[in-house]
């Protein structure tokens, strides 16, 4: 298994970090085998040291295994109870305006019990950006169906997989933030290739700028692989995303004012 996680490392993020993650010394990254969630970290660490931001980002945490690996990430973080995030990025922004402010939330956290909480900002035009990890259940708590689960996708609570007629279809978070007036930018990246990677990348870079520049709430949710909950080795998960889930949730921008004026 080690050897696999390796090669997928490699194949998909050959690059070190160009800023320095906290690791406990010896036990490497407390995260399952082949999870995408570490790489969205490094996009964060990488983007944050391109932009020369390193001293003014602080970033608050949801529940769940989103917020495992982003607790690597050296600068100020707030840990928050579950769905409260924007809430508590948003006292954060206003208290230290110059601050570059961000969440990292899982599915789950941001579009279940903390929607109402993900709207509101989104509605209020909250300078600080939302970061939504999509592993298409609830990770952390093992793998129950969530907003964004597929149709016909087997999880702990849908056994015989998700049904639309019952329990409707997935959510899709991006195309719905950028419905809101006052978002000022939403985007849907994923993990699952260096191509993905680099695009996930941009997408950051643009809505982290999207806040210096006092435009809005920006939004970038991004689809990330889990292979212990869907029962399937790292490179197969990395398929599984590329053929079923990127079909569902297609990437791109849904709305970039900054583009538009």
């Amino acid at each position: 298994m080690n050897r696999e996680v390796n090669a997928v490392n490699k194949e998909i993020v050959s690059a070190p970090p160009k800023m320095r993650l906290i690791i406990p010394g010896g036990l490497g990254p407390n995260i399952c085998p082949g999870c995408g969630h570490f790489l969205v970290t490094k996009i964060i660490c990488e983007v944050i040291e391109e932009m020369g931001i390193g001293d003014r980002t602080m970033h608050a945490l949801g529940a769940g295994c989103a917020s495992i690996a982003s607790l690597y990430i050296k600068n100020d973080w707030a840990g928050c109870s579950h769905g409260s995030a924007p809430a508590v990025a948003t006292g954060i922004k206003r208290v230290h305006p110059n601050a570059v402010v961000y969440t990292v939330q899982g599915d789950g956290d941001a579009v279940a019990i903390g929607a109402g909480a993900l709207i509101n900002a989104a509605a209020r035009g909250e300078k600080i950006t939302v970061l939504m990890l999509n592993n298409t259940q609830y990770g952390t708590t093992g793998g129950q169906m969530g907003p964004t689960t597929l149709d016909g996708q087997v999880t702990t609570t849908s056994p015989l997989g998700r049904n639309p007629s019952i329990e409707g279809h997935p959510l899709r978070a991006a195309e719905m933030i950028a419905t809101i007036r006052s978002a000022a930018y939403s985007a849907r990246g994923a993990v699952n290739s260096p191509k993905n990677f680099q695009l996930t990348k941009k997408y950051l870079k643009t809505a982290f700028q999207s806040q210096i520049d006092n435009k809005g709430f920006s939004f970038l949710e991004i689809i990330t692989q889990c292979p212990t909950n869907w029962h399937m080795k790292p490179p197969q998960s990395a398929k599984y995303v590329e053929e079923k889930v990127i079909p569902e949730f297609p990437l791109g921008e849904f709305k970039n004012t900054s583009s538009s004026n």
